[in-house]
């Protein structure tokens, strides 16, 4: 989908467009998303903190406003996202694509950096990413990485996947670390087993992706980490992205901190 910013998010709003957010909204930060009811949201901030290599923190609602004002001029979080997962005491429980007649005065949603972000600045430097070339979602894993725990939130490290031809290896790794806001510099290079992937052909969220003669398959944290935190928190529910279905911010994607664009 080649448009503009606005025209990308209103055509989401509108249910017009349901499917990935990779390869869109270029120059724009895309974020994870979580939300929360405000007896736990403390909790899930302070393992956003402890854990800023999955979950950088990018901005957080005011309770019960789903108008995310530091993000963007007129982003509503119930509708901004092309599909949601609803979790229910921990238990993804349905996919949905508009959360409105779910959203409730105490909730607080958190928006958490997104390794699409730097994929288009891969894709520029000659760097080639087999998902968003053939229009799937990234693989994603569950890792043997512990998360520093928080309150009841916990659980494995969630990476996702791309290989890329060896001399491209330290280009990627290279660019990917001037990210910082969507997961930075790659977490493991080489062999899957080291992170405990069994079989890297069969991700746990996210489309198969090929590893080629000779590639090496990169790992970066990924923002579906807190979905594995979640489950382990049991609260009574949560609302996150569904894997791969980003909000797409006003947010400039090379933003070291996160300050708001002007847009038009």
């Amino acid at each position: 989908m080649k448009l503009p910013l606005g025209a990308v998010r209103g055509a989401i709003r509108r249910g017009d467009y349901r499917s990935h957010t990779a390869g869109l909204g270029a120059g724009y930060l895309q974020t994870n998303i979580a939300i929360l009811p405000q007896a736990f949201a403390l909790d899930f901030m302070r393992y956003c903190q402890r854990n800023p290599k999955p979950c950088p923190l990018v901005g957080v609602s005011d309770t019960g406003n789903p108008m995310m004002t530091t993000l963007g001029r007129d982003i509503d979080i119930r509708t901004d996202v092309p599909a949601y997962n609803v979790y229910i005491d921990g238990k993804l429980d349905r996919s949905v694509t508009d959360i409105t007649d779910l959203w409730t005065d105490d909730m607080v949603a958190f928006a958490l950096g997104c390794s699409f972000t730097f994929e288009r600045a891969l894709a520029e430097a000659g760097v080639p990413v087999w998902h968003v070339e053939h229009d799937t979602t990234v693989p994603m894993f569950r890792s043997n990485i512990d998360t520093v725990p928080a309150g009841p939130f916990s659980g494995k490290m969630v990476v996702s996947m791309r290989a890329v031809d060896p001399a491209h290896a330290d280009k990627a790794a290279e660019i990917s670390r001037r990210f910082p806001l969507a997961h930075g510099a790659p977490v493991h290079r080489g062999d899957p087993a080291g992170l405990g992937i069994a079989d890297a052909t069969r991700p746990d969220w996210g489309d198969p992706a090929p590893i080629g003669p000779g590639q090496v398959p990169m790992f970066w944290a990924c923002g579906v980490t807190p979905q594995v935190a979640i489950e382990a928190a049991r609260a009574p529910i949560c609302i996150t992205h569904k894997p791969g279905h980003m909000l797409i911010t006003d947010i400039p994607e090379d933003a070291e901190v996160p300050v708001l664009a002007p847009v038009s």
